[in-house]
């Protein structure tokens, strides 16, 4: 799915939008808030971001998981080399491997609980200044409608950025970040 980010100052704005976007047949499930005002948000029954948008824990976790599998890898032939013992089983190195490789997603997950998402940082002041981030979910067909209706109805609304929702972690921005603004 493509995401669509959109900042907007007021939080009329926002309840405004995901109605109309409720209208569009956009679901709740689609429509997430990311904001300092979470009493608001909650008020207007407007789903907030989960803690998987906000923090970033599975990019982290990947990173770690990857990372671990690599120095596992490393490891089980090293132990292998060092031991003279060629003749270990696939099984011993696939545990060696695995070991580590939990170990590195735990870990990346557990830094990650305390890192914000690597695809909003690039919106941190703006949610300082107290800015409300709409993450809205659509399917290709449905990007344009939905970039015209809000650009037609709600104009004091801004196009920040488009993305995906999915991690995908043989893409330039998972390893790269885009920096804060």
């Amino acid at each position: 799915m493509k995401r669509l980010y959109y900042l907007s100052k007021t939080l009329e704005s926002v309840s405004k939008i995901v109605d109309d976007l409720h209208h569009e047949g956009i679901s709740d499930w689609n429509i997430h808030v990311l904001s300092k005002d979470e009493a608001g948000l909650y008020h207007r029954h407007i789903h907030s971001a989960h803690i998987f948008q906000q923090n970033d824990v599975i990019h982290s976790g990947l990173l770690g998981a990857i990372l671990g599998i690599i120095l596992g890898i490393f490891f089980s032939v090293l132990i292998d080399y060092w031991l003279h013992v060629h003749d270990l089983s696939v099984a011993i190195h696939t545990l060696i491997a695995g070991t580590f490789t939990l170990f590195g997603a735990w870990s990346g997950g557990l830094v990650g609980v305390m890192k914000e998402n690597y695809k909003i940082t690039r919106f941190h002041n703006d949610l300082e200044k107290g800015f409300y981030l709409l993450l809205i979910d659509t399917h290709k067909a449905q990007e344009t409608s939905i970039r015209q209706q809000i650009s037609r109805f709600h104009p004091e609304t801004m196009f920040a950025a488009q993305g995906t929702s999915l991690i995908q972690p043989f893409n330039h921005h998972f390893w790269f970040p885009a920096k804060k603004a």
